[in-house]
């Protein structure tokens, strides 16, 4: 992360990816965004993901019901959740989990249960007004 200052050092210009971190474009790819897009990329991706908490939260209190309150606010937490511990284990806060970071890394499975989950979000907020 700190080889990347700032601004980065420019798309695909990395060299942490290359043999020196463990699954860098699936549990690592926060260390790769660091280093390529600087510091503007990570605050960028962890505004993201706050804007996103932020209107997770908000839809959950608009729903029009209790269930669609909690499956708003379960579906919310589970993906903010997830982000903040691969950021963690990133940053050396946590230990290795093995959890990808939702949205960016690598992977099918992760990706398409995510894309559900936003897409019922996105019912409840439709169903909320």
């Amino acid at each position: 992360m700190s080889s990347g200052g700032i601004a980065g050092l420019g798309f695909m210009e990395g060299k942490q990816k290359l043999f020196y971190l463990p699954e860098a474009h699936t549990d690592f790819i926060f260390a790769v965004v660091g280093e390529e897009i600087g510091l503007i990329g990570t605050c960028a991706v962890l505004m993201l993901f706050s804007v996103f908490l932020w209107r997770g939260l908000r839809t959950s209190m608009r729903a029009p019901d209790v269930f669609g309150f909690y499956l708003a606010l379960g579906i919310t937490m589970m993906i903010c959740v997830q982000a903040f511990i691969n950021m963690s284990v990133v940053l050396g806060l946590m230990p290795t989990k093995g959890i990808p970071l939702p949205f960016l890394s690598y992977g099918g499975s992760s990706f398409v249960v995510m894309l559900a989950g936003v897409g019922i979000l996105l019912n409840v907020s439709e169903k909320a007004g």
